[in-house]
């Protein structure tokens, strides 16, 4: 008796398979009959492994796969061994030159309409992710056509690690089941204030969104309400501006109104120009 792991990774091999997803990236990629395994396959075991109770290193990847049941999750005569380092290494050096970003929106907008995932409102925000390493490298430049690669540096930490440097990442994601819709990657030192504006509008121009963007108080500035004049939006206004850090601190809180969600209340504030 041969026994073999599946845990929750058939579940999200499944909705993997559902979406289409190994189908887009072999279509995007190409394939080989001299493969042992497609892109496609790679990036679904690539996912399987980021999801999973405890991933692997690249180095050891491969190892995730022994004592699970790899056939059924990547099909048949798929062995773990074809999982290794190289083979991972050349189908990310791929994904690099197409556009980790295009490939993102290419397969939200699948799901968007497998799942009719509805677009009314959609969140923006931003996080960090550090690491460990000096990462001391010239100034690179990429051609023209080639996304330029981002630069790890030392930034604003969101996770309190000020002492290492880092990289960020936007992300995008409907209300509806807060299904992530558009990804960017940034530099480490990016600043939310420049780059919130440019993704809703590239996000805007992707997904022709009419909703509600919703994001916090890093999109409010005097350079995104002009640029952003014809999108809807809701944010909340720092309090670094005078005439809200007074609404919040002298406001009676006996003078708003219940708000239909448990437990907030609200007032309606409106101040012109001058």
């Amino acid at each position: 008796m041969d026994i073999k792991n599946l845990d929750h990774l058939g579940l999200v091999a499944g909705t993997i398979d559902d979406i289409g997803i190994e189908e887009i990236i072999n279509k995007r990629l190409g394939e080989s009959k001299t493969e042992k395994i497609s892109a496609g396959k790679v990036v679904k075991a690539t996912i399987l492994n980021a999801l999973g109770l405890f991933s692997s290193p690249l180095y050891l990847f491969s190892n995730f796969f022994e004592g699970k049941a790899t056939e059924h999750l990547l099909g048949e005569g798929i062995k773990s061994s074809y999982l290794n380092d190289d083979r991972l290494g050349r189908v990310l050096d791929k994904l690099y030159k197409i556009g980790i970003g295009e490939i993102f929106i290419t397969i939200a907008l699948e799901v968007i309409k497998k799942y009719k995932i509805n677009m009314k409102t959609a969140h923006l925000d931003s996080s960090s992710f550090h690491v460990h390493g000096e990462y001391n490298y010239p100034e690179l430049n990429s051609g023209e056509g080639e996304p330029r690669p981002i630069k790890i540096t030392r930034g604003y930490s969101r996770d309190h690690r000020p002492d290492l440097k880092q990289f960020t990442m936007e992300l995008i994601c409907a209300r509806d089941g807060d299904i992530p819709l558009w990804m960017k990657m940034a530099d480490g030192n990016a600043s939310d204030i420049k780059e919130f504006a440019r993704s809703i509008k590239e996000f805007k121009r992707n997904f022709k969104f009419e909703g509600l963007m919703v994001a916090d108080a890093a999109l409010y500035s005097q350079y995104n309400l002009q640029y952003l004049d014809k999108i809807e939006w809701l944010s909340r206004v720092p309090l670094s501006i005078k005439a809200a850090y007074t609404l919040i601190t002298e406001t009676d809180e006996k003078a708003l109104e219940a708000s239909d969600t448990q437990e907030y209340s609200y007032g309606e504030i409106e101040q012109k120009e001058p």
